[in-house]
């Protein structure tokens, strides 16, 4: 069985990410970018398939600058066999990302396709939902279990009510959550054999894919700070700040 993991270049989920002074964007000069987190446990997930003998090959694609190969080398330092990128400067949104990945998924005929359910620096989580309209792949969001019998998989995902079971026939889309597993880290050995994987590279151009923003950053700024708290002497009073001043309550 083949997988398909997506991974995407974010900034590292422990830097406080600032705006440019200009307002056009964040600032993200000198910051340290890793993998998604939630794309690094489709990854981890990947990885655990192959060494349980169900997955016989594991590609990590990333969509992105030229450094974004960092990414996949990291991917491939955790266990993955090979690495796409395919290279744009142009900053993708999801629509333009599905588009690639299914070109991906056409010329690799993978059985399943591993992403994270969103990524931590746009925060849309659309990617998986459209890409399995292009494929027309079956489909599961949210996976905090994925077992596999035969040509299907089964996963168990988080609902508001508690828990749902979907069983998917393969090819399928899957879009993992925190729960499924905690990601390992690449030891020194494996990031030494990581170099001498190979990364194919290709081009929005050449997979025929159009790119272009569908909406344009009018103005990033951080969030308003907010206003220390107060304490207040008994309930009669909380209740009336509640109704006068915060205006939460009639």
């Amino acid at each position: 069985m083949k997988i398909l993991v997506a991974v995407k270049r974010v900034a590292d989920y422990n830097v406080k990410v600032r705006a440019k002074s200009d307002q056009s964007g964040p600032d993200l000069t000198n910051v340290k970018m890793a993998i998604n987190p939630f794309c690094e446990i489709a990854v981890e997930e990947a990885v655990r398939l192959k060494e349980k003998g169900v997955a016989t090959e594991v590609i990590a694609v990333s969509i992105g600058p030229k450094v974004a190969q960092e990414q996949i080398r990291t991917a491939l330092a955790l266990g993955a066999d090979r690495g796409i990128l395919i290279e744009t400067d142009v900053a993708m949104e999801p629509l333009a990302i599905a588009k690639c990945l299914k070109q991906i998924c056409d010329k690799e005929s993978p059985d399943m396709v591993l992403l994270g359910k969103q990524a931590i620096d746009g925060d849309n989580n659309q990617t998986g939902q459209m890409l399995g309209a292009l494929t027309g792949y079956a489909q599961a969001t949210f996976a905090s279990e994925i077992t596999f019998d035969g040509a299907s998989a089964s996963v168990i995902r988080e609902v508001d009510g508690g828990l749902q079971t979907l069983e998917l026939k393969l090819p399928a889309i899957v879009t993992t959550d925190l729960r499924l597993n905690e990601p390992r880290y690449a030891s020194l050995p494996n990031i030494m054999k990581a170099k001498k994987k190979p990364i194919d590279v290709l081009t929005t151009e050449e997979l025929g894919v159009d790119v272009t923003p569908r909406t344009k950053l009018l103005k990033a700024e951080p969030p308003a700070e907010r206003k220390a708290g107060i304490k207040v002497e008994d309930v009669a009073q909380l209740v009336d700040k509640l109704k006068n001043e915060a205006k939460v309550i009639v």
